[in-house]
């Protein structure tokens, strides 16, 4: 499922467009400020962001200067009230994709959202294959290999794993593993650390002594990459 991110500070936009494209298909975060949105961008992996420009704190142009400064790829999709020629020749010059000016029908931000899809190599479809300790894994197949050799792994590790993966190097607690993996399915927090015992013994050279899942005690995990 392909990953957006929605920056939008006014909450009935934002929320209007978060449950459209959940219903198209789209996996969505969202953040209400140019601040929040580049934290964001900085931490995790999207495959199209829709930012836009007339924010508090920091705007989608400076946001979308400081993502490209910072060497990350992600297409962006500017959204703006202006119409001016000026505007729009400012946000692709400082490495937007494409921009849509307010007042516009949902029927073309998804067509222009499919059309950069179908031409870009996303940052997150290009990190389908990670190495991870002693593993390469494939997230896109669904296959883990040791030195070449097929590692069984069921598709719950894979998620957990992936999960982790997205935000490496930072803390993931259990309430947001049960919700985000589990989708709050019958299951404890319990469930959740016998999975990583399962992969840090694939994945760690001596899973006594983690160096790559780390335990946060009293929240949850983190994965050091």
């Amino acid at each position: 499922m392909q990953k957006i991110l929605i920056v939008e500070d006014e909450p009935n936009m934002r929320m209007g467009l978060k449950d459209n494209l959940e219903f198209e298909g789209y996996e969505i975060a969202t953040a209400a400020d140019g601040e929040e949105g580049l934290s964001m961008i900085v931490n995790n992996l999207f495959d199209l962001i829709i930012l836009d420009v007339m924010m508090p704190k920091i705007s989608g142009f400076d946001v979308c200067k400081r993502a490209r400064e910072k060497g990350i790829k992600t297409p962006i999709i500017l959204l703006t009230a202006k119409g001016e020629e000026v505007d729009k020749i400012v946000g692709l010059e400082l490495g937007a994709d494409d921009y849509i000016t307010k007042p516009f029908s949902l029927r073309e931000l998804l067509a222009r959202i499919k059309a950069i899809l179908r031409r870009v190599e996303t940052p997150a479809a290009q990190n389908s294959v990670a190495n991870i300790g002693k593993l390469e894994i494939n997230f896109s197949t669904y296959n883990a290999f040791e030195e070449g050799i097929n590692i069984p792994m069921s598709h719950k590790e894979f998620e957990l794993l992936k999960y982790l993966c997205e935000h490496k190097n930072q803390t993931v607690s259990r309430d947001e593993l049960l919700k985000n993996v589990w989708q709050q399915e019958a299951t404890t927090t319990r469930t959740i650390d016998n999975f990583v015992v399962k992969l840090r013994q694939k994945i760690e050279v001596n899973a006594n002594d983690p160096k790559i899942i780390i335990t946060v005690h009293g929240i949850g995990y983190k994965l050091i990459l």
